[in-house]
C-alpha cells in the first residue's frame, strides 16, 4: 500500500478504528506495520517491525497465560499450554490479522507486495504481534489487556470447548433432574461488541439458583460455556445443603 502525506492521517485513523485504540505516537503504530522488506528497499534502518514483533510476542504469551490461567482454575498445566499454543500459532495469529484486515495497512517492499506477501501468514502473524507490542509500549500493559482479550476471547472460549470432552449441557441436565423433574433454564442477559464479533451473554438458572454465567459469539455456544461454569461451581449442591438444615 502506498501512503501519501494527505492519505497518512486517514490510514492512522482507519487501523486505529479497527483495534478500538488511539496511539498517543503514530511512529510506533507506522513501525508496527512496516514490514522489513520496505525497509530494506528505502534503506531506512532499523525501521521494521521486527522489534516490536519480538516485544508483542512476549506481551501475548504473558496475557494470554494470565488470562487462562484465571479463566480456567481447574485446568492443569498441559492443558492450559495445549491452548495457549493453539491460540497463539502462526496460523491462528494469523487469521485474528486477516479478521483486522491488517494485510491492507502492511507497508511491504515492491517485491514482497508482487510475490503475494500481503497474504502470507507469516507476514500477518508478524505485523499482529508488532501491532500488540506498538499498543504495549504506547498504552502500557492494561492497554494491550484490552486489546488481546477483546480479540481472543471468543476464539478461547471456542477452542476450549473443543478441549472440553462430552455434552455439558447434557450432562447438567442429567445431574439436575435426578435431583428435581425441573431441568436448567438459558436465558440470552445481554450482547456486546460490534456486529461483526458480537458476544451474547447467557445466564443458566435451576428453579431460582443461577447457576452460572456464560459469553460465546453464538447463543448455543455461550449456553455451552454456562453449562460447563454451573458444573464446575455446583451451586446446586450447596443450596441443597442449606435447605436440608433448614
Amino acid at each position: 500500500m502506498s501512503v501519501g502525506r494527505e492519505g497518512l492521517s486517514d490510514f492512522m485513523e482507519s487501523i486505529e478504528v479497527k483495534i478500538n485504540y488511539k496511539f498517543r505516537n503514530p511512529l510506533l503504530l507506522a513501525e508496527a506495520l512496516t514490514h522489513p522488506s520496505l525497509a530494506y528497499e528505502t534503506h531506512k534502518a532499523q525501521f521494521d517491525n521486527q522489534r516490536l514483533e519480538f516485544l508483542g510476542d512476549a506481551v501475548l504469551q504473558l496475557l494470554l497465560t494470565e488470562y487462562l490461567f484465571r479463566m480456567f482454575p481447574d485446568y492443569p498445566e498441559g492443558r492450559m499450554t495445549k491452548l495457549r499454543a493453539q491460540l497463539v500459532s502462526r496460523d491462528a495469529l494469523a487469521q485474528f490479522a486477516s479478521s483486522l484486515q491488517l494485510g491492507s495497512y502492511i507497508l511491504l517492499g515492491k517485491g514482497e507486495e508482487a510475490s503475494g506477501g500481503r497474504k502470507r501468514a507469516s507476514t500477518l502473524s508478524d505485523a499482529f504481534e508488532a501491532l500488540i507490542g506498538a499498543v504495549y509500549l504506547d498504552g502500557g500493559i492494561e492497554a494491550a489487556r484490552k486489546l488481546v482479550l477483546e480479540i481472543f476471547e471468543q476464539e478461547i472460549s471456542s477452542i476450549s470447548e473443543k478441549v472440553d470432552q462430552g455434552n455439558p449441557k447434557g450432562t447438567l441436565q442429567e445431574m439436575l433432574q435426578s435431583i428435581s423433574s425441573e431441568p436448567p433454564r438459558y436465558r440470552v442477559t445481554g450482547e456486546s461488541g460490534p456486529d461483526h464479533r458480537k458476544v451474547f451473554h447467557v445466564q443458566v438458572t435451576w428453579k431460582e439458583l443461577i447457576l452460572a454465567q456464560g459469553r460465546g459469539k453464538s447463543k448455543k455456544e455461550a449456553e455451552v460455556r454456562a453449562s460447563v461454569e454451573a458444573l464446575r461451581k455446583k451451586l446446586w449442591l450447596t443450596q441443597s445443603l442449606i435447605n436440608a438444615e433448614q
